[in-house]
């Protein structure tokens, strides 16, 4: 079973994560390990809701 992840809140530490990028690259949270970074969510892009 899958688990729920936790919900952040503002100024929360991102949990690690590996993404790919508008040109399919892979990108990890510990790629910017020591320059500040903000992590923004679009949680309906590309759904009907």
């Amino acid at each position: 079973m899958a688990k729920t992840p936790k919900a952040l809140g503002r100024g929360d530490a991102a949990p690690a994560f590996k993404l790919l990028d508008q040109n399919e690259n892979e990108v990890t949270l510990s790629d910017f390990a020591g320059r500040k970074l903000m992590v923004f969510f679009y949680p309906k892009a590309l759904t009907p809701g």
